[in-house]
């Protein structure tokens, strides 16, 4: 390992930032002007995704620099050794192997001496039976009738995935089932939740790797309580209503929980790259186990893309560079990320946890402060919706926002005109971006001199455009890896871990410690600071 992982320490960085100094003036209006072929040149295509990244503010020299800054940080090999299984999580001595979950069958990939391959097939092999049987209606309720109701209860990543992969395969779904999802450890989730559910049609997927995880607990001991009401409380009730997605068999089986229905994944899982593992149970059973393994197969094909194709033609290595390009030399603080596909309403909302969760942080790996801005703030909202909300912001606002449109070529549901208009949105939205107004164009317009400056768009704001044939399990998958390998580029040219999240614990802790000092019937002895101490106390008084 080199004496420093910072970014800084490597020639490129220099060079780049020399780039940069040059390039801030420049307009993508210039930049296109003088080259003719730029909108076909700086695209690329691979496992069925369409990227073109011509409207970056960046040209060959750009992309030259980064590739350059990404061999030198030892990207291909950092790539390898996760691949291959090695600890390359280094603050809690893991290996990193979401990409074992979507394996061929028969393959090999080695942790400690052990082929993980075939107990990630048994999984799978076992969340498919109990999928099918639940939806053919053959896994009874305790009074025997069929579910209709599933409910998945997790927080993090036991919750963004499955939410997010329901929401985006949607169409793929057997609506007669009724998929629910609780996670906030507010009442309020779980009271809304149950409220129109008959307990004897309900199924409730509890997901937590150690069954302790104090909000998923919670809930569950809530959703239990719920249904042992409905039924006189009788306990054995609760084995033919309740699955783990868990690793604690005593814990299951303490909570009732048949541990012959309880779903394993491993230590070398991420949370927030966990949905294409047990995880995703409620993704088999809303959408079918072929769905979701037409999904593992577009996660497996992005997979041997990112470990193969050469950086200037891998696409998480093209846009893992160009956000570290705006994070790092431009100060840009945030992505957009824009699904034109209702179906990906909460895509956004799951990148959040695998972007910020990952690269949100402030040492390298070898614990050295950085110097430089690491993991930007992931956001955004589906097209056309968020044009008549945050988009003024994107084009006339003082912040530079890097922006990822994502298109489909199809819809799922053709009616009309409404698919053609949809994508003049995201063609007309990259152009508007990158090009803008002059005042010129706006005083040929008519407009009077007092409100031409307020009708001038800058342009030169940078975006990618995603486009694919159609928004199919397979591409979901596809989508989700590519964001996954983009994360990890930029964490390995940064110099940190991407799969640790120290950052959560400090919470949970003080959290622990607060929540007894709230019920206590007594005054409590509080040790906080001023300010803590005078809320907890307004708090306990409001409250009584």
């Amino acid at each position: 390992m080199p004496t420093s992982l910072l970014a800084t320490s490597r020639p490129a960085w220099s060079l780049l930032q020399a780039h940069a100094a040059a390039m801030k003036p420049a307009h993508l209006r210039d930049l296109f002007s003088k080259d003719g072929s730029r909108g076909e040149r700086m695209t690329a295509e691979a496992c069925g995704l369409f990227l073109d990244y011509s409207k970056n503010r960046a040209t060959d020299e750009t992309m030259r620099l980064l590739f350059e800054l990404a061999g030198q940080a030892g990207l291909k090999g950092r790539i390898e050794a996760m691949f291959t299984g090695e600890k390359i999580n280094v603050t809690e001595n893991r290996a990193v192997l979401h990409t074992a979950l979507r394996a061929p069958r028969g393959s090999t990939v080695m942790v400690d001496g052990r082929n993980v391959v075939p107990d990630v097939w048994e999984v799978l092999d076992k969340m498919a039976a109990f999928a099918d049987r639940v939806r053919s209606g053959a896994w009874k309720g305790h009074t025997g009738k069929r579910i209709r109701n599933v409910v998945n209860i997790g927080i993090g990543g036991s919750d963004l995935g499955p939410v997010m992969a329901y929401e985006a395969l949607r169409s793929f779904s057997d609506r007669g089932l009724r998929m629910v999802f609780v996670s906030n450890v507010d009442a309020t989730d779980a009271a809304e939740a149950l409220r129109d559910l008959d307990p004897a049609e309900t199924l409730f997927l509890v997901c937590s790797k150690t069954f302790t995880t104090l909000e998923t607990m919670t809930n569950a001991q809530t959703c239990r309580d719920w249904l042992l009401r409905a039924f006189n409380n009788d306990a054995s009730s609760v084995a033919k209503h309740f699955v783990a997605v868990s690793t604690n068999a005593e814990k299951v089986k303490e909570f009732g929980i048949d541990t012959a229905n309880m779903f394993g994944f491993w230590d070398w899982v991420g949370g927030r790259y966990s949905m294409d593992s047990a995880i995703g149970l409620s993704t088999m059973i809303a959408a079918g186990p072929a769905a979701f393994t037409e999904m593992l197969e577009g996660f497996r094909v992005m997979d041997e893309h990112f470990r193969t194709a050469p950086l200037e033609k891998n696409l998480p290595v093209i846009m893992g560079m160009l956000s570290v390009w705006y994070a790092s030399f431009f100060g840009a603080e945030t992505v957009a990320v824009l699904p034109y596909d209702q179906y990906l309403k909460r895509f956004p909302a799951y990148l959040q946890q695998l972007t910020m969760e990952s690269n949100g942080k402030r040492v390298t790996l070898g614990g050295e402060p950085v110097t430089y801005q690491t993991g930007p703030v992931y956001w955004g909202e589906p097209g056309t919706n968020g044009q008549h909300s945050f988009y003024q912001l994107i084009h006339q606002g003082t912040k530079l926002i890097p922006c990822d449109f994502i298109g489909f070529a199809r819809s799922l549901n053709p009616i009309g005109r409404h698919h053609d208009m949809l994508m003049a949105n995201v063609f007309a939205q990259t152009e508007a971006l990158a090009f803008g107004k002059t005042p010129e164009e706006v005083r040929k317009e008519g407009v009077p001199e007092a409100l031409v400056a307020h009708k001038v768009f800058e342009g030169n704001r940078p975006s990618n455009l995603i486009l694919a044939e159609r928004l199919s399990p397979r591409v979901l998958g596809t989508l989700v890896a590519l964001y996954e390998h983009i994360v990890f580029a930029q964490g390995v040219v940064w110099g940190i871990g991407s799969f640790d999240q120290w950052g959560v614990e400090l919470g949970k802790v003080l959290a622990n410690r607060i929540i007894p000092e709230l019920e206590s019937k007594a005054e409590p002895a509080l040790g906080h600071d001023s300010s803590t101490n005078n809320v907890i106390r307004r708090y306990r008084k409001m409250k009584a």
